[in-house]
């Protein structure tokens, strides 16, 4: 019996093995038939990439490999599944001398797939692989049903433990998940946080699948390393792993074809190591990532002109990876020491309304033909491009009271014909679908004293901090967030916020977009540290509502320093974040 494939009676989480709930097995098999690589996640992994991979998790022939157990938990094509064959052969080729015995390999490889099609694609082109290396076609069959398993990699009675596991594991959102299916994920990983992709829990149970030497090596989207839904995951590995190996893969062909993701390859193992060793966006040619992954993962003190460095605190609880010069880590994390959190001071972080059919509750203010106190002026994205606001007059409507239900539309005549007239539009909506009587409501709650309030408007995604002062007459639309403060003065905040401190602490706090674009969502921005309003020097304060006021950036930045107690070295260090 090959031992890898054993059923036990459970699976690694306690769990009996006697039979999934109907509706779960019926989302399993849904999933399994689904046709559109999109809906699965599937993106391929090039040749030369895969290599690299390979070769920084160690998988490599000059090894026993024979003695050895690789998973592979969503092998679609086989890129990765093709080349551990043929470095399994090589290795028994080169240390036994003889053709490999078919037994003595059948627990080496474990790789499964959940997709019905490209798991009887891939059966094939390994049993024909198999072949073309020397294997008669009975063995290469007996191979590959020992190998490859047709299952969900996150509910598969798999056990413990492999000496590698290595891939790119699926991209799939959670709406793409049938509910009954993605209850049953969330029963079992803990990781599964938030608005978590696929690809965390399967690097959870992946990593609950590591022998004790054991090395995990993936390609994925870079978004759990920064982003509040990774936090469990990131804990997960500080507490018990260790990231020896961190290569960017943003902006490089990583895959067989271009994709929307930020990937970066991950090494991780439960050895307990002093540093992480880290590169950046590596030229695709094989010549270069085998060097490449020589340097990554010798013992060797790394060479003065070394396109790879160490840093020795990647990894602190749940906190974001920060991936910076350790000069600049070592900086942000002082501050965080040093300072309270933004919100701790007395500010409050929000983002504007999102109402889940723009077009039905959002027109010229004057034009939208409803009650007066059924709409509100509307600050969008449009209105701060300058850096000041100009408003170009749209609108939102209203549908809720001051305690936050919605209006009886009996007692609003104009609200209720201008609404009914978009009722199908507005039906549609899944908030309105979920609860059929509220189906006028914007998905978010309006809170009209918002308007009313002066606030800091910061559009998501900017090349650089584009912080907005609003005096109190506009709400803020779903692609602003905004920063309201009964303590600090709103100004001198705006220029705290402009300087070349805050711009490090986002571009190394949040995910990186194409171009050089930086998120500037919630999430980062609550990692802010800033002193209490109190604590701040009164010619301080007074110069840096000037610099706001003024938009003098080069003075935000020199009292920005003054306030942070920036050494000379440190405000050097940051001379090249403007």
């Amino acid at each position: 019996m090959n031992v890898a494939h054993k059923q036990p009676d459970t699976d690694l989480f306690g769990v009996p093995l006697d039979g999934l709930p109907p509706k779960v097995s019926a989302a399993i098999e849904l999933l399994s038939l689904q046709g559109n690589t999109e809906d699965r996640g599937a993106i391929f992994t090039r040749p030369e990439v895969v290599d690299f991979i390979l070769d920084l998790a160690g998988y490599t022939s000059d090894k026993p490999l024979y003695l050895k157990r690789v998973l592979e938990p969503s092998f679609g094509g086989g890129e990765f599944l093709i080349a551990c064959i043929d470095r399994l052969i090589e290795a028994w080729s080169r240390q036994k001398g003889t053709a490999p015995v078919t037994a003595d390999l059948a627990d080496c490889i474990c790789a499964v797939e959940l997709h019905k099609e490209t798991y009887s694609r891939t059966r094939l082109l390994v049993v024909r692989h198999l072949c073309e290396v020397g294997f008669d076609e009975g063995s290469a069959n007996a191979l590959a049903a020992a190998w490859l398993i047709q299952d969900d990699f996150l509910l598969a009675p798999l056990e413990a433990h492999f000496d590698f596991i290595i891939g790119n594991p699926p991209y799939v959102r959670q709406e793409r998940i049938p509910t009954p299916l993605l209850t049953e994920y969330r029963k079992r990983y803990h990781t599964l946080y938030d608005r978590a992709d696929l690809y965390v829990p399967f690097i959870e149970r992946s990593l609950q699948l590591l022998a004790p030497t054991g090395v995990l090596g993936f390609i994925c989207a870079d978004r759990w390393m920064k982003n509040r839904y990774g936090g469990p995951l990131r804990q997960l590995i500080a507490r018990h792993f260790h990231l020896d190996i961190f290569v960017d893969m943003v902006d490089t062909p990583a895959f067989m074809r271009e994709v929307a993701t930020y990937p970066a390859i991950t090494v991780i193992s439960k050895k307990k190591s002093p540093c992480t060793r880290i590169a950046f966006k590596p030229i695709i040619d094989r010549s270069h990532l085998k060097k490449l992954a020589a340097e990554l993962t010798s013992r060797r003190p790394l060479r003065a002109c070394s396109a790879v460095r160490n840093q020795t605190d990647v990894a602190h609880e749940d906190r974001p990876w920060l991936f910076d010069s350790s000069d600049k880590t070592r900086l942000l994390r002082r501050l965080e020491q040093s300072f309270p959190c933004i919100e701790e001071t007395g500010c409050k972080i929000g983002i504007g309304v999102a109402t889940g059919a723009d077009q039905a509750f959002i027109g010229p203010f004057d034009s939208l033909d409803v009650e007066d106190d059924r709409k509100l002026p509307l600050a969008t994205t449009r209105d701060i491009e300058t850096g000041e606001v100009v408003w170009r007059g749209q609108g939102v409507i209203n549908p809720f009271t001051a305690d936050g239900c919605l209006v009886d539309l009996k007692q609003y005549p104009r609200l209720s014909g201008y609404l009914t007239v978009r009722k199908e539009i507005l039906a549609r909506r899944h908030c309105a679908q979920a609860n059929p009587n509220n189906w006028y409501r914007t998905i978010d709650r309006i809170q009209p004293e918002l308007t009313l309030r002066p606030k800091l408007l910061i559009p998501d995604i900017k090349g650089a901090a584009h912080i907005v002062y609003e005096g109190g007459n506009l709400y803020p639309h779903h692609n602003l967030y905004y920063v309201v403060s009964d303590t600090w003065d709103l100004r001198a905040l705006q220029a705290v916020l402009m300087s070349t401190i805050i711009r490090l602490a986002i571009s190394s706090y949040s995910t990186q977009m194409r171009g050089g674009y930086l998120r500037f969502q919630a999430q980062y921005l609550r990692r802010i540290h800033l002193p209490h309003w109190q604590e701040v020097p009164e010619t301080v304060r007074g110069g840096l509502i000037r610099a706001a006021v003024e938009r003098d950036v080069a003075a935000c930045n020199r009292l920005s320093y003054q306030l942070f107690d920036l050494t000379e070295a440190e405000q050097t260090l940051l001379s090249n974040e403007g």
